[in-house]
């Protein structure tokens, strides 16, 4: 599926203002307030200046590690914006100090912008690209309330499923069912449509979907198995997208020093 393509390539797309426009005030209020909330988180930062001298590439820097679900949405949101950015790919046992110093809570994604300013979660970095350019309309559909249970409950059970040794379970059997509510949930509202968005992906199909592949992949015989047809369906579009392939590219670890690479 090509969903999006044309708008990865043309990192000058234009902001669609006309489709903006027609949705109305409510639309336009919810953006306002996003910008405002994300530039009091950046101006924040209190490392923001030191920062700023380091970054000589005038691209915002996107830290980046590529089977993280978290940084994976983010990936996406930055393709689909058009927006360019310099990505380091890191190695999570081997966190360069630069990444660091701009965020010491040590996860991905970061994204340092010019002025020094740091984004440190990735549905506010989806949302700081979408605001800028949204050209497939993503921002249309933000279901907070379906995002936050994907990353709360459901993330828990899926970490305890996924991971029981971690949390001293003999099995993750039992959070692995837990999470059976959350997909069935999904399962019904896709029945309805091929998106959580409608006709295309949005926002909220994005920043779901990189945490139920990795339910699904954690056993995928048996996830397959699961009366959920139209879960599968639109899990297996977006894993096949083009945009998912452009996201999941391999680069080499990031080093201080080397050549900038530019995403997309």
């Amino acid at each position: 599926m090509q969903f999006g393509l044309p708008c990865l390539l043309a990192s000058s797309a234009p902001l669609r203002e006309a489709n903006f426009a027609r949705r109305g005030p409510e639309d336009a209020e919810f953006r306002h307030n996003n910008e405002i909330r994300l530039w009091r988180a950046q101006s924040r930062h209190p490392s923001a200046q030191r920062i700023a001298s380091a970054n000589m590439t005038h691209l915002p820097i996107l830290y980046s590690f590529r089977r993280c679900p978290y940084a994976m949405r983010a990936r996406m949101a930055v393709a689909v914006s058009g927006l360019q950015v310099e990505l380091r790919e890191i190695v999570l046992r081997d966190k360069p100090p630069e990444m660091l110093e701009a965020s010491p809570k040590g996860t991905v994604p970061v994204l340092v912008l010019p002025d020094g300013s740091v984004l440190e979660e990735s549905l506010d970095i989806m949302r700081w690209a979408l605001v800028q350019r949204d050209p497939m309309d993503w921002l249309a559909h933000d279901d907070q309330n379906l995002v936050l249970a994907t990353d709360g409950p459901f993330k828990q059970a899926l970490d305890r499923y996924k991971y029981p040794h971690r949390y001293d379970l003999t099995d993750g059997t039992a959070h692995r069912d837990a999470a059976m509510t959350h997909l069935g949930d999904l399962n019904d509202r896709l029945a309805a449509s091929p998106y959580l968005g409608g006709a295309q992906p949005a926002f909220t199909d994005i920043a779901i979907f990189p945490f139920v592949r990795q339910f699904a992949a954690t056993d995928d015989i048996w996830f397959a198995a699961l009366p959920l047809p139209a879960l599968q369906s639109w899990l297996s579009s977006l894993v096949g997208s083009d945009l998912f392939a452009i996201v999941m590219a391999r680069y080499p670890q990031w080093k201080a020093g080397d050549a900038p690479v530019h995403f997309p």
